[in-house]
Formats: structure tokens, sequence, C-alpha cells
């Protein structure tokens, strides 16, 4: 990749070369409103969020339920067109977009959910339901989705089990992954796989949802879920900290893990991403100015928590510098702004390399500290802007280049070696896509990656589905 925004894939031109009879039964089987070939309807669909990653497509198909994804899979695979299946298409790694002219198939029709089953707790949603659609859809029954997004109202739960996201949550609840119970997909030949029974033991063979989470489209194209659901917990308080040094900030989210039963989410902003979002939603830091971390904590249960956080906060004692709480819906959210509109904050400065990556909690404020000379060492103007989920040892590194362009493609490389060495994961929740897939050897040995490459062959053996991301080329 070069150090400008990437455009793949003209080696065939299969706009022009697509047969109008292949074309004629795509729309047979949508319609033709769904069968999208214009660039100016498709182009939403062929480029990231980011703008990072752009392509082309001969067409964006948008099916309306299961049947019809089987019925485009089957003409696809006999017409040797590849596939990139796409949710809401807010991906931050080149998952979802058609790199090398792959078709689109859309499951944004598909999103229905189903009655809320209340007494198992779980609900039967589309791939293309989108995550604020499925929590206002459970939410009258005092119940709740486990995962939840900034990008809530636009990412889908069939992508977000594509990448088996994770957000703002998981030190409750875990990643998405972790919330399902049941999945339907169609596989490379077309044929679907249903098991939405939503049994929570069930012994019978190999573990489909678990095995498609997190496999981004590359083993088949998820199209319903089952999920779990928890009960809704309507009294909450946040409190947002500040700490002079990032290892206090850890130091201090150990111990609220350990004292906070009603832990709903730890998240942390850094320096330069405090200063950046404080000046997009024009507001100041709400306290401890100049410091180098600050942590928003919020707790959650059916009973107010505000007195469990006071004497959690208490027992850190020096740790924190200042400490700004919000009690109600406003001032908490208030507070919530400040992290919630990093990302947007960032997008205004310019394309950003997102690196996505989990440290141990021994490791994580050495890589925080370390990050920005590493990065300099690489590219003298490149600038690093870091937050993320503390509770999960999870931060997100977003590096800009000099006047908003992207930096020295040297610096994933360096970043992602030194989470590496110090034992982290290159990719905590946004996926590998196109954007790390060179680098999966750093957290998979080969023994990994050929078991990988079997299962691909074994449910995709033609390798039409999603061929851009996640497995390194063979000889790579």
């Amino acid at each position: 990749m070069c150090s400008s925004s990437v455009i793949y894939g003209h080696k065939v031109d299969l706009i022009a070369m697509l047969d109008t009879t292949v074309v004629q039964e795509f729309q047979e089987i949508v319609g033709t409103n769904h069968a999208l070939q214009e660039e100016a309807l498709t182009a939403t669909y062929t480029a990231d969020w980011t703008g990072r990653f752009q392509g082309k497509s001969p067409m964006v198909l948008r099916p309306a339920d299961t049947s019809q994804v089987s019925e485009l899979v089957k003409l696809a695979a006999r017409a040797g067109l590849s596939i990139v299946p796409q949710g809401g298409n807010t991906g931050l790694v080149g998952g979802s977009v058609p790199l090398n002219e792959e078709i689109v198939i859309s499951t944004l029709r598909m999103d229905h959910c189903e009655p809320v089953d209340v007494l198992a707790q779980q609900v039967t949603v589309g791939a293309g339901t989108t995550l604020a659609n499925a929590q206002a859809h459970v939410s009258p029954f005092n119940l709740d989705i486990g995962v939840d997004l900034a990008a809530r109202d636009s990412c889908t739960i069939g992508g977000m089990i594509a990448t088996n996201a994770g957000g703002i949550n998981v030190v409750r609840y875990g990643p998405m992954r972790d919330q399902l119970l049941g999945i339907e997909a169609v596989l490379s030949d077309g044929s679907i796989i249903s098991h939405l029974e939503g049994l929570e033991k069930d012994n019978t063979g190999y573990n489909f949802p678990g095995l498609l989470a997190g496999s981004e489209g590359t083993l088949a194209i998820i199209t319903k879920a089952r999920l779990r659901l928890h009960p809704r917990l309507n009294e909450r308080c946040s409190a947002m900290i500040a700490f002079k040094t990032v290892d206090d900030a850890v130091v201090a989210t150990s111990q609220l893990r350990r004292t906070l039963p009603a832990l709903q989410a730890v998240e942390v902003i850094f320096g330069e991403a405090m200063s950046l979002v404080s000046d997009h939603i024009g507001a100041s830091v709400p306290v401890g100015l100049g410091s180098q971390a600050w942590l928003i904590v919020e707790v959650a249960a059916a009973n107010d928590p505000t007195d469990q956080l006071a004497n959690a906060i208490d027992d850190l004692g020096p740790l924190a510098a200042d400490v700004a709480v919000g009690l109600d819906t406003a001032t908490r959210n208030g507070l919530w702004e400040y992290r919630e509109k990093i990302t947007e904050a960032i997008a205004t400065q310019g394309t950003p390399h997102k690196l996505d990556v989990t440290l141990p909690a021994s490791r994580l404020s050495e890589f925080v500290n370390e990050v920005p000379s590493l990065i300099s060492t690489v590219d003298g103007q490149a600038t690093a802007v870091m937050f993320g989920h503390l509770g999960d040892g999870n931060v997100h590194v977003n590096i800009l280049g000099a006047d908003g362009n992207e930096p020295d493609e040297g610096v994933d490389d360096a970043v992602l070696n030194y989470v590496a060495e110090l034992g982290g994961s290159i990719s905590a929740e946004h996926g590998i896509g196109t954007a790390k897939r060179e680098f999966l050897h750093l957290n998979r040995t080969e023994a990994e990656l050929a078991a990988f490459r079997a299962i691909k062959r074994g449910l995709d053996p033609r390798g039409i589905l999603n061929p851009n991301v996640l497995l390194p080329p063979e000889d790579s």
C-alpha cells in the first residue's frame, strides 16, 4: 500500500465483462431496484468508513432474506464471481470493501426482528438489523444486547458477529461471540445452515456460531443470529477520573475491576485524544487539565450504584488526580461525549492508520508511553492519537501523518511488531481485514495459519467469499 488512499482492483474490468444473462438473473432474484450497477449508487458500498480503502464493484445486490442470499451465491459461484458480504460498512480495516471488483451482497434489507423470548432472555434478528434497532426492539422487555458501540446507529448485527465486535461493555459481558446462541448462514455453494434454537447447552458437534464469529465473511454469509440478552440495568452512574500518569490509570483500572461488582465500562482517553476531542466538541477538559490519562467509569445495577462508585473512587486515594461525576442522564451523556466523539474528531484531521491492539495489563503503560517516540523514528511528522477500552486492555492507536495525509507505511510495521514483542494482539476488535493480513503471522503460528486455511478450503473450496481479507496469501 502507498501513502495515499489505497484503490484496488483493475486487473480485469468485471464491470464491463459481467454477462448480461447473469445480470438479468441477479435482478430476477432480488428485483431490479436492489441490483445496483451505476457507480453513483454503488459508491457508498465500495469505500470503508475511513476512506483509506476504496474499490469498485460490478453490482451491489441487496437480498431480502436467506433464500435470496442462497440463490445469489449459487449464481455467483456458477458465473465464477467472488463475493464481498457487507453489513453497515462501518469497518475500519478494509474488510467489507470489494478491493478487486467483487460483487457485493449487502445484508441491510434483512433487518427483521423476531418476537423477544422473554422466558429464555433471547432474540433472533436478521443480520442487517442495526445495533440501535436491536436495542430498541428488546428494551420494552427490560432486556439489552450485551455489546454496545458508538456506531450503534449504523453497524449491523451480522457485521458485528463477523468481526467479533467488542465495544464498551466487554468488561462485563464479553465480545459478540459470547452473545451468540445460534446462527443462520449461507455457505459458498449456496447451502444454508440454520441452528437457531438458542439452547444454552447443546453439545451436538462443532459450534458454527463460534466459528463464524470473527471469520470476517470468509467462511459464510451470516443471515440471522440468535442472541443472548441481559437484564436492562436502568440505574447508572458515570464518572470521569483524571490521572497524572498512564501507569496510575492502569493501576486504578485493575483496582476498580476488583472492587466494583456493578462495573459496566472502563474507557480511557489519553492526552492527545483528549485535546483533539475537546476542540472538536467545543468544550474544555472537564477535570484534570494537564493529566496524561482520563478514565470514564460507568456502573449499572438494578438499584442505585452511586455510593458503590463513590466508595471505589475514594479507595483509589492519591491515584485519582481529579473526578467529575454524572448522576443524571444529561451529565452522564456529557461525559461520554468525550469518548464517543473521538473517532469523529480524528476523521476531521485526515486519513489515519487505525491500529486496534490489546496489551497485557503489565505492559499497557509501557506501550502507551513508548508508541509516540517509536512512531517518530519512522515518520517524524506523524502523530499518535490513543484511546480505548482499558478494562480489557484494548488500545486504539490512530496515526495521522502531516497535514492530514496518511503516515509512512512503516509505522504500522513498527507498532504491530512492538505489540507482538510485548505479548499483545495486533487486533482486538476491528478484525484483520486487508489492513493487517500481512501481520497475522505475528500472533499466529504457521501451524495455526495452516489450520485456518484448511477450514477455509473446507467451507469455501473455490475461495469466492471475501478473498482479500484475514488470511495472508500462502506465498507471502
